[in-house]
């Protein structure tokens, strides 16, 4: 005689199935530009220095964040894509120069076609 499986619906728990909370991150919430709250970041850090390079009017480069950091350019790259742009919600642009490409922080609020192009 072969055992027939028994149905789904009919099987019975011997303990109740616990719902779990989710945390709550304690991380404070980033703020974009154009609201004018500034994001919280611990001096000296090297995500600070980064954002104080791209807050100057004249912009940086990957080589300069390279070289001020330590980071790889592909480090440098996902920072600015995953933490300037989608992270803290900055309104990242990029301007091709004579001495290589400039990334530099806008206050303007960010357009997400033209992001996406």
């Amino acid at each position: 005689m072969t055992r027939r499986k028994p149905k789904l619906s009919t099987i019975t728990r011997s303990r109740p199935v616990k719902k779990t909370k989710r945390k709550l991150s304690k991380r404070p919430t980033p703020h974009d530009a154009a609201s004018g709250a500034v994001v919280k970041t611990r001096a000296g850090t090297k995500h600070a220095q980064v954002l104080a390079m791209l807050q100057d009017r004249a912009g940086t480069t990957i080589a300069a964040i390279m070289a001020a950091t330590g980071w790889q350019q592909h480090s440098v790259r996902g920072f600015l894509a995953g933490v300037i742009r989608k992270k803290l919600g900055l309104n990242l642009v990029s301007e091709p120069r004579e001495g290589g490409r400039v990334y530099r922080i806008v206050d303007a609020p960010m357009d997400r076609v033209k992001q996406a192009a």
